[in-house]
Parts: C-alpha cells; structure tokens; sequence
C-alpha cells in the first residue's frame, strides 16, 4: 500500500464530516437541494403571514378578563420565534446537508408550533374567537412546509448514518490492510510465503 494511500481514510473521514456527500452524489432518498430550499422558503413565508394576525392580538387588554400577564410576553416568545426559525431556516437553506442545522430548524420550529398553540387559547379566551380561528387556520395552511421538513430531517438523519457505517466499513478495511503491511514488514519470512 502506497503512502498516499494511507492517508486515504483521514481524508475521507475529513470530507464526509464535513457534509460532503460520497462520491459527489446525495443519498437517492434526500430530496433535491432546489427542493429543500423552496420548502424552507415556503415555510418562512407561511410564518411570516401570520405577523397581521399576532398584531391584532392585544394580551395587554386581557387583564380586566382575568387572563394571565404573561400573555404579553408569550407574543414576544412568538415574535422572536419566528425570527428565529427564519434564521435557522435560511441557515439551513444554504447548508442543507448539515444535519444540526436541520435540527436547530426543527426544534425552532416546533416551539412556534407550541407557543402559537397557547397563545390561540388565550385570544380564543380574552379576546376573539374569530381571531383565534383565523390564527389557526393561517399554522394549519403551514402543515405541508412543517411536514416536509420533519421528512427531510428523518431522510437526512438516515443518510448520515449510512454514510458512517460507509466511513466505518471503509476506516476497517484500511486498518486491516495497514495491519497486513505492519505484519509483513515486521516478519519477512511470513512475506516470502
């Protein structure tokens, strides 16, 4: 085995931790990178609609109702949630491949979903039923952007995984070998045979 070839497995081990797909080539299951970036798009845009409707909710009124204040801080967290998720969306819309980011999107995702869940109950509550079915009617027209990137996070966490059972079978083969080569140099009548 040549030297350069054995410094084969660090680089691979470097280029697929890194997010390089093997062989210059994504997994067939993960969808197309345009595609992942239109759906991300789509799913900020979904979220971002939904800003007229938070600005017609007033917390602060609600406590002649009895409502809780923490309402009022409750839009805040849903305001700053969703700037979150338009950052870690877009981050993730330029580095698709990279399955933290994807996460940090999920989870971001995910705690909008909560918080706008809780935050609707209250204006159904204190404030406007009709509101608060307009509310949820907008999270619901997001369903197939958010299904989308649950898919794509299982797809990608899949994809990741064969890849280190790939970087695995591939680091063993080459410890095998280099072991071999250890063998025979150290014992020169086992090479003659």
């Amino acid at each position: 085995m040549s030297k350069a070839r054995m410094w084969l497995p660090p680089v691979l081990l470097a280029l697929i931790a890194g997010g390089l797909p093997l062989a210059g080539q994504q997994p067939a299951e993960l969808a197309p990178e345009w595609e992942i970036r239109k759906s991300l798009a789509a799913l900020v845009e979904e979220t971002q609609r939904l800003k007229p409707l938070l600005e017609a909710i007033k917390p602060e009124q609600w406590s002649a109702q009895g409502a809780p204040a923490g309402y009022a801080e409750q839009l805040k967290s849903v305001l700053a949630a969703m700037d979150y998720l338009r950052v870690s969306a877009d981050e993730l819309a330029a580095q698709p491949d990279r399955l933290t980011k994807a996460l940090e999107t999920y989870f971001r995702m995910q705690s909008l979903e909560a918080l706008l869940g809780s935050l609707s109950e209250g204006v159904r509550r204190y404030q406007n039923p009709a509101l608060a079915d307009l509310l949820n009617g907008a999270v619901n027209r997001g369903a197939s952007s958010r299904e989308m990137l649950r898919r794509y996070l299982v797809d990608l966490a899949a994809a990741k995984e064969e890849e280190l059972k790939v970087m695995d079978a591939e680091a063993q083969r080459c410890r095998a070998g280099l072991s071999r080569q250890g063998q025979e140099r150290d014992n020169p009548a086992r090479k003659a045979q």
